[in-house]
């Protein structure tokens, strides 16, 4: 009987010890398994860390306190205004319809509010107060590469008026071509803020070299009456001035009316 009971206890150990070494392994497997899934919240957690942090450094560096500040244009950076300028705003960023009447002729124009609101401003405001009528039209430029006819010189001789003056540049054309019925601005040579009064009208392709300020500032075009003025004004020629292509109209021309809505 005692190799029976012997076999029994050992028996009964042996089942024992495979509970306790089951019990053991469920343990472990479970201790494994719950790391495993804390590893992967932690995981999880980090990648949400480092996406919002990510998202946060775009935000700042483009629409928040850290956005660049936009570097202004070499013209706009030498912009010194004088006098009485109107701001962009009153241009309304639109377009402009209108008439200049260069003797009897009437030339209808549209000038872009949105590609040159501060120089378009300033022509809008010269017509509201009524500073082109009377005006004349003082130069002309007769050549193979240009054909323009330059107006509002304060006193007719085509001096500037030193108490008012304005930039930048604006909408000057990239490859220096002003196309038949461009309205642009006249201004001195190399000087950005030397927009004034006078601007020029543009009747035949012209090509007029960019200088170290940049081109001239394009503030609309002239829909209606350029052929007119072909006629009464431009085929009369010039008296030289400037050489042999640049001077005064032979037909003395003013503007006798200006309208603009």
């Amino acid at each position: 009987m005692s190799p029976s009971r012997n076999q029994e206890r050992e028996a009964r150990e042996a089942r024992d010890r495979l509970k306790r070494y089951t019990a053991r392994n469920e343990v472990h497997a479970r201790r494994t398994k719950r790391r495993l899934r804390d590893n992967a919240f932690a995981a999880g957690g980090a990648l949400v860390l480092i996406a919002a942090a990510a998202v946060a450094q775009v935000f700042y560096f483009t629409s928040g306190p850290g956005a660049p500040v936009p570097e202004p244009s070499q013209s706009a950076a030498a912009s010194t205004n004088v006098g009485d300028v109107p701001t962009p705003d009153l241009a309304e960023y639109r377009t402009w319809t209108g008439e200049l009447t260069l003797n009897d002729t009437v030339l209808s124009i549209e000038l872009d509010g949105a590609l040159a609101p501060q120089a378009v401003s300033s022509f809008v405001k010269d017509i509201q107060d009524g500073y082109f009528t009377g005006k004349s039209c003082h130069r002309l430029v007769l050549s193979d590469t240009a054909g323009l006819l330059q107006c509002g010189s304060l006193d007719g001789t085509g001096a500037s008026d030193p108490s008012y003056s304005f930039g930048p540049i604006e909408n000057a054309p990239a490859d220096n071509l002003y196309t038949t019925g461009t309205i642009a601005m006249a201004r001195q040579g190399d000087n950005a803020s030397s927009n004034g009064h006078q601007f020029f009208i543009v009747f035949s392709d012209t090509t007029l070299p960019a200088d170290s300020a940049g081109g001239y500032t394009v503030i609309g075009t002239v829909t209606l009456g350029l052929d007119l003025l072909q006629t009464t004004v431009i085929d009369g020629g010039l008296t030289p001035v400037g050489g042999e292509t640049d001077g005064t109209p032979n037909v003395p021309t003013t503007i006798t009316n200006a309208t603009i809505q």
